[in-house]
């Protein structure tokens, strides 16, 4: 059984940052593919970063240059490294793992970040 646990969201002024990271559990070892996603108020979930095993990564144009994801494959945690943060990117958060970050299998609880114009 594979378990994600992210943490790291919370409430920031515009222009801050915040560090969301995503701990994985579980038979993971053939899964190649991790990402973060996002879901404001009455919008569509959407891919915000995905990165693979090897390190190669992906971004959403609305975050690219503000936001840097990455991956300790030793010990089994994402990070997205959030900076210049504005009102727009108030969303829950969701770390995902799977074949491929734009098909992700599994699904961590959602970390809430907020941020206040």
């Amino acid at each position: 059984q594979v378990q994600l646990v992210a943490s790291g969201g919370g409430l920031v002024q515009a222009g801050g940052s915040l560090r969301l990271s995503c701990a994985a559990s579980g038979d993971i070892f053939h899964i190649n593919g991790m990402g973060w996603y996002r879901q404001a108020p009455g919008k569509q979930r959407e891919l915000v970063a995905g990165i693979t095993s090897g390190g190669r990564t992906n971004y959403a144009d609305s975050v690219k240059g503000r936001f840097t994801i990455s991956r300790d494959n030793a010990k089994n945690t994402l990070y997205l490294q959030m900076n210049s943060l504005k009102p727009e990117d108030t969303a829950v958060y969701y770390c995902t793992l799977g074949v491929s970050y734009y098909a992700p299998r599994y699904w961590g609880q959602g970390t809430q970040v907020t941020v206040s114009s």
